[in-house]
């Protein structure tokens, strides 16, 4: 078999059950075809490759910290939202999947073609609509029966958040994310064809006591310009390519200028509490370092060098001595 190394009592044992007819060589051959091959569904066509998808998942990983943060300030409660899974799917399955009533919010998102859905569960919905009303954060689920108001609040709401998204995908292409369309009917909504795949990442939101699920739905068409920018590897070589030497420098002239304290210790030494309190003007604090023995300099709060104390003009100063041993010397 293809990528096996059979031994020589293996090989001999294998002839023999040829030979005898324990082992029939066209029964070998046909399991070993059927072996080879792999059932490939036409309707349910994979587009993205695992390497693709793991960059997807975590453009919205970083996403879903931007909208927990968003929203933990906008509603002062206890907000978690986070990736539970990313799957690539035909449009239809996708529609036929989420609930027959829920809130779905159409973005346009040039340069890219096409549009970005967004579906957010009535349970999550409405309890950040109850939040930023003045209530507690109470979920309800009634969206066949929104007023104009609840659908104003809604799509405003939405709208705000959602451009995070310009944020998450800035790494890979700078996006203008618009709100297009409100609806809660997903039988209403066709973005594309039935049989398009379309990336689905899942988010679990908690609102206060809610919970409930936010679905981003990607079709293929709007991502197949970027589709090479969407590889490791192409990451780590923008990131070597963006390191112009212009920008090396400039970070180095504000590494070379920034400021961090230096301390020359004259010693320390422990004493109790009771005699911490007692102390006065006057009072003398024996220290555990001798006069004669080198001091410690830290950089920051890192030993670095040891010195000796003196004068320079009539100034109090510090001679460094040496390099703190085990620490890396610079020039």
């Amino acid at each position: 078999m293809p990528g096996e190394v059979l031994s020589q009592s293996e090989i001999d044992a294998l002839l023999s059950a040829l030979s005898t007819g324990e082992m029939d060589a066209d029964q070998l051959k046909k399991e070993q075809s059927e072996r080879k091959i792999k059932t490939y569904d036409f309707k349910r066509a994979l587009r993205f490759s695992k390497d693709q998808i793991r960059s997807i998942t975590r453009i919205h990983e970083n996403f879903a910290r931007l909208l927990t943060t968003y929203f933990s300030a906008q509603l002062r409660t206890y907000v978690q939202i986070s990736v539970t899974s990313t799957d690539q799917i035909p449009y239809e399955e996708f529609i036929s999947s989420i609930p027959k009533m829920t809130i779905l919010n159409v973005f346009d998102v040039p340069p890219l073609d096409g549009k970005l859905l967004i579906e957010v569960n009535p349970n999550i919905a409405y309890a950040l609509m109850d939040r930023m009303m003045g209530g507690k954060g109470s979920s309800l689920n009634k969206v066949e029966n929104l007023t104009e108001i609840e659908t104003k609040i809604m799509s405003n709401t939405f709208s705000k958040a959602f451009l995070l998204l310009k944020e998450a995908w800035s790494n890979v292409i700078d996006i203008e994310p618009s709100y297009a369309d409100f609806e809660v009917n997903p039988q209403f909504l066709q973005m594309v064809s039935p049989n398009e795949t379309v990336v689905v990442i899942s988010l679990n939101a908690t609102i206060g006591e809610a919970s409930g699920m936010i679905n981003i739905c990607i079709p293929h068409v709007a991502l197949e310009a970027i589709m090479p920018k969407l590889s490791v590897r192409y990451w780590i070589e923008s990131d070597v390519k963006n390191r112009e030497p212009e920008e090396i420098e400039r970070l180095t002239k504000n590494i070379e200028m920034a400021s961090i304290p230096v301390v020359c210790e004259l010693g320390s030494t422990d004493i109790s509490i009771e005699d911490f309190l007692d102390l006065s003007i006057g009072d003398v604090i024996e220290l555990d370092q001798g006069i004669h023995e080198p001091m410690q300099i830290k950089v920051g709060e890192i030993p670095k060098f040891t010195g000796q104390p003196g004068k320079v003009h009539k100034k109090m100063a510090v001679q460094i001595l040496d390099f703190v041993k085990g620490e890396e010397e610079y020039e």
